[in-house]
């Protein structure tokens, strides 16, 4: 056997244990599930199921781009975390504090040497690592060299899809099931994402009824109703193989002239917000899909599109507790997995960085002050307010160093590979250091063990089932 042989066979043999260990690890989070056991050492949520983050309970304006503060400058850098958990045989390390000084908290306390994922991150290539912190969008209806280049070389830690990815739901099957081949050999299964919403934010295919926008849920007033909805959906979803769902929006639509959330808010009363909110939240959740709660801080008061421009916001931390933070701190205290950063430039909380690489944003408020502990992604960076204003891959790492856990790149093949370089030249510069890697990395594989996230292919949604339980949720509130 010549060296590119024996090269090519213990590639080859690497991939085999990689997912064999992949494989043992989802059999023990399966068993410590099904035995009561927190993966993450915190509390049941109300419908009994272990959260990932183990929280528990209740509860602008136009503007110009504004600010020539560096997304990656050491006035947004949050500092290196403190007492990395013990046990790593590489030297890695990540945050044993609940909150470290840049808001990192992986593991808890309680982290130690024989925590399963602690032993799946120290197994992880710093290629792998880096490939986590990053989700992306795609092109076409089927995978393609690209699709198996950004799995198969960048590791990326899964894919967001859109209207435009989704023809049928045989197609759409196809597709999920064809990436999950793809990733079959690489340690860490990948998350598969849609904004499905309700309303006019939806990409289930055709075949499945439509469901109300949140305006009109909030104005039946009804949690059961919204909770009902976020089954639904969860349902759709996971028929699918589809673990990650971008909703509910908990923004406050206090705005009437906003552009972009008007009837994808539950309306312009942030109590009501937050308890319909909450209420779908939990219903996608009981399905075993990972719902995430956006736009954080709040995007109900701008009169410019994110998609297009960078929305500014004016007002100050008074202003915020009061209304637009409400909804989200219910959604804290209700033990939520994933926030969704808004890209919004606030300058009475930071002058400089809009929200989704805003230390002042991330780490001091939402972490610090209202206490989260699950993971953090920004929304798109390829939407107008980032791209029009700043360079991806600045603004990447700047996320990442102002406590967010993930990157969303939505669009643009160009740009995903940009920022995933970027976030690679970080890390090998020391800009991100092996402690804040190890951190931010640590909150996404536990996330993914909590839910059992796998690669294994789905077999297709009940279509006909969830349409006619879907017509009777309706039907009993007057909405069709």
């Amino acid at each position: 056997m010549n060296k590119q042989e024996e090269h090519t066979e213990n590639k080859k043999g690497v991939k085999a244990l990689h997912r064999l260990l992949r494989i043992s690890l989802a059999c023990v989070m399966s068993i410590m599930l099904a035995t009561g056991c927190s993966l993450n050492h915190g509390g049941n949520n109300a419908s009994g199921q272990t959260g990932a983050n183990g929280q528990h309970d209740a509860t602008g304006q136009e503007g110009t781009a504004g600010g020539n503060g560096e997304p990656n400058s050491s006035a947004n850098q949050g500092g290196d975390t403190a007492n990395p958990p013990e046990g790593t045989s590489n030297g890695d390390g990540g945050s044993g504090q609940d909150t470290g000084p840049d808001g990192s908290h992986p593991g808890g306390t309680n982290t130690t040497a024989d925590d399963p994922v602690l032993k799946q991150l120290n197994q992880l290539t710093t290629e792998e690592k880096i490939g986590q912190l990053v989700l992306v969008g795609m092109d076409g209806t089927a995978t393609s060299a690209e699709t198996r280049e950004l799995v198969q070389k960048y590791y990326v830690g899964g894919f967001i899809f859109y209207k435009n990815n989704i023809d049928s739901t045989k197609q759409a099957l196809s597709l999920f099931n064809g990436l999950k081949k793809d990733n079959r050999d690489n340690p860490v299964p990948l998350w598969m994402s849609v904004d499905e919403e309700g309303g006019r934010v939806s990409r289930m295919p055709d075949e499945f009824v439509d469901m109300p926008t949140n305006l009109a849920i909030g104005r039946k007033n009804s949690t059961e109703l919204s909770h009902g909805i976020g089954q639904i959906l969860g349902r759709e979803l996971a028929g699918f193989g589809l673990n990650m769902d971008f909703a509910p929006v908990l923004d406050v639509n206090s705005n009437p002239d906003n552009p972009v959330i008007g009837d994808r808010s539950f309306g312009n009363d942030a109590e009501r917000v937050a308890r319909l909110g909450k209420a779908t939240m939990e219903g996608i959740r009981e399905e075993h899909v990972v719902p995430v709660v956006k736009h954080f801080p709040g995007h109900g008061d701008t009169s410019v599109d994110s998609h297009i421009g960078l929305p500014v916001v004016n007002h100050d931390l008074a202003r915020l507790r009061k209304l637009e933070l409400v909804p989200f701190q219910a959604a804290v205290k209700d033990q939520a997995d994933v926030v969704m950063i808004a890209h919004l430039l606030m300058p009475k909380l930071d002058p400089d960085h809009p929200a989704s690489f805003s230390k002042a944003v991330i780490t001091d408020l939402l972490r610090n002050e209202l206490g989260f502990k699950g993971v953090v992604i920004s929304d798109d960076m390829t939407m107008g307010a980032i791209d029009k204003n700043y360079s991806i891959g600045k603004a990447s790492v700047g996320a990442i160093l102002a406590g967010g856990n993930i990157i969303l790149i939505g669009h643009d093949y160009a740009k995903e590979k940009e920022a995933i370089q970027a976030l690679t030249d970080a890390v090998k510069n020391g800009t991100i250091s092996e402690e804040v890697l190890n951190d931010r990395v640590y909150a996404v594989l536990n996330l993914k063990a909590a839910y059992g996230i796998t690669d294994e292919p789905a077999k297709g949604p009940d279509v006909d089932r969830i349409n006619k339980d879907a017509r009777s949720l309706l039907g009993k509130y007057g909405l069709k």
